[in-house]
């Protein structure tokens, strides 16, 4: 399968520039040049891996990946100018998987793409996470358990996603409200353990005994599979 690459940046001629490499390298690619058709892109295209400048028109690229991270996993790649620390900790806290300052070779963005793309392998097969009787579609946001279709809201699609993603991994609830709810969220971690309750009581045969989402006393949750 050939992986759906969305390109976003308001400089046109690296736009063009990084467009023309990637689809020479196999990819397919979209693009955008502000951050509303950023949004409207990921929506309609639901690209594999998402190349994200900060510095855009209309909504700016920290905004636009505060909003996907609301309700996509898919794996971004932050481009910028800027090159202090605090700006590159901002980026990766809002939700970015990666980050590239300006100017970058070629070579480097290439290999950091093929990491990625690594990284969310559920992806590449069929789209899909697997685990313990659970199928999550990460495309159609639609998940099933041992056939049967779940009703998920977005956040719990995400919680679940991510932690099936890292499957025997203990993820702490700070992690998680960074990774499910952004940066900016200004509620506490019993939000986090609001949601794998009510995540419990759909993909647990006794939600008071959970082998699925297991609880780590003091840290946070691990799936089990």
């Amino acid at each position: 399968m050939t992986e759906r690459i969305l390109l976003v940046d308001d400089e046109a001629t690296l736009l063009e520039t990084l467009a023309l490499n990637l689809r020479a390298s196999g990819y397919e690619v979209v693009t955008a040049v502000d951050g509303v058709a950023a949004l409207e892109q990921a929506q309609a295209e639901a690209p594999d891996l998402i190349i994200l400048d900060l510095m855009l028109p209309e909504l700016d690229g920290l905004t636009v990946c505060r909003s996907l991270r609301q309700v996509s996993d898919t794996p971004i790649l932050v481009l910028t100018a800027r090159t202090g620390e605090l700006d590159k900790i901002v980026g990766l806290e809002s939700g970015a998987d990666d980050y590239m300052t300006k100017p970058f070779s070629l070579g480097e963005l290439q290999a950091r793409i093929r990491a990625l793309l690594r990284r969310a392998g559920p992806r590449r097969l069929g789209d899909e996470i697997r685990a313990s009787g659970l199928v999550l579609n990460v495309v159609s946001r639609r998940a099933f358990l041992d056939g049967r279709e779940l009703i998920l809201s977005p956040k719990e699609f995400s919680l679940l996603g991510e932690l099936m993603r890292h499957q025997g991994a203990v993820l702490s609830r700070d992690l998680l409200l960074t990774r499910i709810w952004g940066y900016d969220f200004y509620g506490d971690s019993r939000t986090v353990d609001v949601h794998v309750r009510w995540l419990r009581e759909k993909i647990e045969e006794d939600p008071s005994h959970p082998v699925r989402i297991v609880t780590v006393r003091g840290i946070g949750y691990r799936f089990e599979g």
